[in-house]
Order: C-alpha cells, then sequence, then structure tokens
C-alpha cells in the first residue's frame, strides 16, 4: 500500500489533471462554433468539477487541504489553443489541443492505476478513469475523423 504522503501526492496530481480539464474544457466551449462541441464541452467541464470536489474531498478525510487552483502547465495550453482559435485555425484545431489535454489527464490516471491504493479511492479513481478514458477516445475520434455540422449533413442529403 501506497503510504500516506504518496497518496496524497497522487490526489494532488489527480486534483489539478481535473481542474486543468475543467478550466480547459470550459474555454473550449467558450470558443467553439459547432454547437455541439459547445454542449460537450460544457459537459466535461462540469463533469471535471465534479471530479476534483470527489478528489477533494478523499485529500480533506486524509487531513489535508488540497490546492485546487488550475496548473501552471495547463493555462499555458490554454493560451495557446485561444492564439490559435484567434488565428481562425477553427474547431479542429480546439479539438487538437483539447486531445493533447486528454492525453495527459489519460496518462495521470493511467499512473492512479498503477499504484497501490486503498480500495474506496481505488473504486472512485476506476469510475473517473473511465469517463477520461472515454472522453479522450470520443475528442480523439472527433478530431480524426472531423466534425459533421448540421449543414454538412444536409448537404449530404
Amino acid at each position: 500500500m501506497a503510504d500516506r504522503t504518496a497518496i496524497l501526492d497522487l490526489l494532488h496530481e489527480l486534483i489539478q489533471t481535473c481542474k486543468d480539464g475543467e478550466t480547459g474544457y470550459a474555454h473550449a466551449s467558450a470558443i467553439a462554433t459547432e454547437l455541439r462541441l459547445k454542449a460537450y464541452f460544457s459537459e466535461e467541464s462540469l463533469e471535471r468539477a465534479r471530479f476534483v470536489r470527489d478528489l477533494k474531498s478523499e485529500a480533506q478525510r486524509m487531513g489535508e487541504e488540497p490546492d485546487t487552483s488550475p496548473s501552471v502547465a495547463g493555462t499555458l495550453h490554454r493560451l495557446w489553443f485561444e492564439a490559435k482559435a484567434d488565428i481562425g485555425l477553427g474547431d479542429q484545431s480546439i479539438l487538437n489541443s483539447v486531445e493533447q489535454g486528454e492525453d495527459s489527464a489519460k496518462k495521470s490516471y493511467e499512473k492512479a492505476l498503477n499504484t497501490d491504493l486503498p480500495d474506496d479511492l481505488r473504486a472512485l479513481i476506476e469510475v473517473q478513469s473511465r469517463s477520461i478514458f472515454a472522453a479522450h477516445d470520443y475528442v480523439r475520434d472527433l478530431r480524426d475523423h472531423g466534425i459533421q455540422t448540421e449543414t454538412k449533413r444536409e448537404e449530404a442529403a
């Protein structure tokens, strides 16, 4: 079993990861033009906020008050994808950036799953990881196969 310090460090990393995801998805929702993307990004932001709360509760149960501010890396990543959107690279560019963020989240959760954790914490992380991995794959697929908007579907009909 990982010691208390290692578990708290892991919780801090996951909190930072989810906080970055929460703010990143909220930002992506604000700058995306495709309505379905905006809605999806908004839903993911809310889910990551819930993950932050759940992970923070676990840390508090262990006697810690974790920092829940976004990381410097996450902030820089959002600025980079905002700059790409500002120069007109569009929703595809936003998807590329979101998928990069999801790669990072997936790695953090894979690391957590490979740690010897108390059963209740492992169960929470397993549930969250399934959502993180599904979001990663969904965004990757959208990025790779493009976004089919209502207009494109109407033209194809």
